[in-house]
């Protein structure tokens, strides 16, 4: 029988894999190598760095699996060196940091009184998170721009904007990039003193990529720099500089502040074990028994109708129904100095995605921007 090590948080994997093994749940920020030292399946979310390190006292693994999208806390070449099987979830959680981020929209537009319809956002990175984002806000008529270098070299018609450029451009800079530390296209510190220079004081920023994308360290120098006059820079954060040691004096800058949480809705986590259990039993050459809707509980809200009047300046409200970026701010708040970053992680309270809702409509079909935004129709 295989020997399953896997993060406590990682939610319904005793479900998922219990018949492929036998489960034993572990703390992933804090694993050792003794603790993994019989493991044939070991899998992990970003808390957890899989290197040579960590398996110096295995050699019997045979898959590692990463519950997330990004993979620079998985050391890619030492598993292949050592003939062991690795899978990510790309993907997985994209649609509840794109809800995340509308969210944050939505309440800075709301601060400022000015509909976002009148806004010009910037996506760097549009991957799997952040091409989502795009068609979000394309189907609410909010202009966007897109930077991705990678995407501008293979796709000839790919609509980017340089990164300098950008910066002159925008009403608000929404980051979706994986962590890059060297080379041409790195991402290491892409928002930094040098490049906050050259941002307008009022162009919001929203990280929930990764927390070393944008230095902290400049972004607290910046914000009481301008407190002085005043001012403050819409900031939103889900994502640190050195997690979860968080830079708390950057806190009270922020209009938001949360535990790398964006894309923890319930389908977003579940769809992470789902995916790496499908890779397992490939790897199995096995049938999988198991799918996300098997384990996933009824939405406190199943279905609502929408009538005719219905509009784009109502889709506010009926985000607002499903996810409201303000509760993480207020628990993150309270519970930082306390309880701690990795305790607000591990008691996220539930959160649904949009599809859960069933929208119905005397029109019959719902506005197709509703399911751009991923709404889902009776």
């Amino acid at each position: 029988m295989l020997k399953i090590y896997a993060d406590e948080n990682m939610p319904y994997v005793q479900h998922f894999f219990a018949g492929l093994g036998r489960v034993q749940l572990v703390d992933g920020r804090n694993l050792t190598p003794a603790q993994v030292a019989d493991a044939d399946v070991l899998l992990v979310r970003s808390v957890t760095k899989v290197n040579a390190e960590l398996l110096s006292q295995n050699n019997k693994l045979k898959f590692v699996g990463t519950a997330t999208i990004g993979v620079d806390h998985i050391d890619q070449s030492y598993l292949q060196q050592q003939g062991i099987h690795f899978s990510s979830a790309p993907g997985c959680n994209a649609q509840s940091v794109v809800e995340y981020v509308l969210s944050s929209l939505f309440l800075l537009a709301e601060q400022q009184q000015k509909p976002l319809q009148q806004w010009t956002i910037g996506v760097v990175g549009v991957g799997q998170i952040g091409s989502r984002l795009v068609k979000a806000l394309q189907a609410l008529q909010v202009k966007v721009l897109q930077c991705d270098p990678l995407r501008a070299a293979v796709e000839s018609d790919f609509a980017h904007t340089p990164f300098a450029d950008l910066l002159k451009q925008v009403d608000a800079l929404s980051f979706h990039v994986p962590l890059v530390k060297s080379g041409e296209h790195a991402t290491f510190k892409l928002l930094n003193s040098q490049t906050l220079a050259q941002l307008a004081p009022e162009v919001a920023i929203i990280n929930a990529s990764r927390g070393e994308v944008t230095c902290n360290q400049a972004l607290l120098a910046e914000a009481q720099r301008l407190a002085q006059n005043g001012s403050q820079r819409p900031l939103v954060l889900d994502v640190w500089d050195n997690e979860p040691l968080v830079l708390k004096a950057l806190v009270p800058y922020c209009r938001i502040a949360t535990a790398h949480i964006a894309g923890h809705s319930i389908e977003g986590k579940a769809r992470g074990t789902e995916m790496l259990y499908q890779a397992l039993c490939r790897l199995l050459k096995i049938q999988p028994q198991h799918n996300l809707h098997h384990f996933c509980p009824s939405p406190v809200m199943e279905m609502l109708q929408i009538s005719a009047n219905f509009g784009l300046s109502d889709v506010q409200n009926l985000c607002r129904m499903l996810y409201d970026v303000r509760r993480d701010d207020a628990l993150f708040r309270y519970h930082l100095n306390g309880n701690g970053f990795d305790w607000l992680r591990k008691h996220y309270p539930p959160r649904r995605e949009f599809s859960s809702l069933r929208l119905a409509t005397p029109r019959g079909a719902i506005p197709e921007y509703l399911t751009q935004l991923g709404f889902s129709s009776q």
